[in-house]
């Protein structure tokens, strides 16, 4: 169960990339990434999420892992020693990455960058969501600043 989720929301990820940077960016595309994409991936993990804290769904967790949950170290890394924990994890990262780069390619339509400039930065946010983040904030500061904060 859990290798086939990780399949299904890599590929809803993907769709999603492939949407922000390849097609024009009209109200429909903003749209499908939004709600097809980056919902659909926040319903999969609250979800998977819910079940799992609650005990819904076994986590088939590794042998020697710790009882899970977000107050140490240790507790995190617990929740990341099972199937469930790894799937509902890179879930969190895909939505949230998705979502910043529609909001970086957004913003720097507004501001008139070219599509061509704005590859470098959405494809570091995808690979590593913040550090193309970080460098989109810093890059867009010098044009926010011109054009009001807009």
């Amino acid at each position: 169960m859990w290798a086939a989720l990780f399949s299904i929301t890599n590929a809803i990820a993907v769709i999603g990339w492939v949407l922000l940077l390849a097609f024009p960016r009209r109200p429909l595309t903003h749209s499908a990434i939004l709600f097809l994409c980056v919902a659909l991936l926040c319903l999969i993990y609250t979800v998977c999420f819910v079940l799992f804290v609650s005990g819904g769904v076994d986590p088939v967790r590794l042998p020697g892992a710790g009882e899970p949950g977000f107050g140490s170290i240790e507790a995190v890394r617990a929740l990341f020693m099972s199937d469930g924990g790894v799937v509902i994890g890179w879930t969190h990262y895909l939505a949230f990455d998705l979502f910043t780069g529609l909001w970086i390619a957004r913003d720097a339509d507004a501001k008139a960058f070219s599509r061509l400039a704005q590859v470098p930065f959405l494809l570091a946010t995808f690979i590593a969501g913040p550090i193309g983040l970080f460098s989109w904030l810093v890059l867009r500061e010098p044009a926010a600043r011109r054009l009001g904060r807009g």
